[in-house]
């Protein structure tokens, strides 16, 4: 194949939070694919490129487009919010590149993903070991995510959720506030941050007992401390063991 593909992460979308070499991706690129959210997020930055959206749950038809594409000879960006690498298209890109046995040129592009940037509005909650876990049952058994929350909670790692609470899954934040309360003091800081680094962001510190009286949606990210995080002056704290 002549063409290349850019897979990008936007980080949380705004002109300041991406990379300089992603900005320089999105200026190479023919052809910008990705879900229409992210789209409308670059669309104000990049000059007269071709873009291609769509929406949610289509995953697999940007990749096999994109891939289409580089048979063409394009260049192409294909963008995912936060890090491409964790929950985002770079996986899927490279699954079917694999299935395929497509020759490309791939150049994979880091952004800030929600939890880095959560962390960086609520303090330093996660300068020790800390677990990040999708409460989305979508493509992995809720069982299986229990025992990775219980794994976590009872080696006391800082965690960090992802995809808490939709519109028709609601019971799962509360199965897993259940199983860390199994682990850790009810007074445990929890963050709960909602479009983190976005126009319409909110920041919430609360505590395990409580979290549940809070807004929380798909745009949210909570993180909740470990035995030894701690709250001063309105941050989430949790030592390093440096100081403290």
């Amino acid at each position: 194949m002549k063409g290349k593909i850019f897979i990008v992460g936007i980080g949380p979308g705004a002109r300041e939070h991406i990379s300089l070499r992603a900005l320089e991706a999105l200026e190479e690129a023919d052809i910008i694919i990705g879900y229409k959210t992210y789209t409308r997020l670059v669309a104000g930055f990049v000059d007269k490129k071709k873009i291609i959206s769509s929406g949610m749950r289509q995953e697999l038809a940007r990749c096999r487009e994109a891939l289409q594409l580089l048979h063409d000879g394009k260049q192409v960006a294909l963008i995912s919010g936060g890090d491409p690498g964790i929950y985002g298209m770079a996986g899927i890109m490279l699954e079917l590149i694999e299935r395929e046995k497509a020759d490309v040129e791939v150049e994979m592009i880091p952004g800030i993903t929600s939890c880095i940037a959560a962390a960086a509005i609520l303090g330093a909650p996660i300068m020790n070991d800390f677990a990040v876990v999708s409460l989305s049952d979508l493509l992995t058994d809720w069982e299986l995510i229990k025992t990775r929350l219980e794994c976590a909670a009872r080696g006391d790692f800082v965690v960090c959720i992802y995809n808490p609470r939709s519109k028709t899954r609601t019971t799962q934040i509360e199965q897993a506030r259940e199983i860390l309360l199994g682990y850790r003091d009810k007074a445990t800081p929890v963050g709960i941050v909602r479009n983190a680094m976005r126009d319409d962001q909110s920041r919430i510190i609360t505590t395990l007992e409580k979290m549940l009286s809070h807004p929380i949606d798909m745009t949210t990210t909570i993180i909740i401390g470990n035995s030894k995080t701690l709250v001063a002056h309105d941050r989430m704290m949790t030592p390093r063991g440096y100081i403290l």
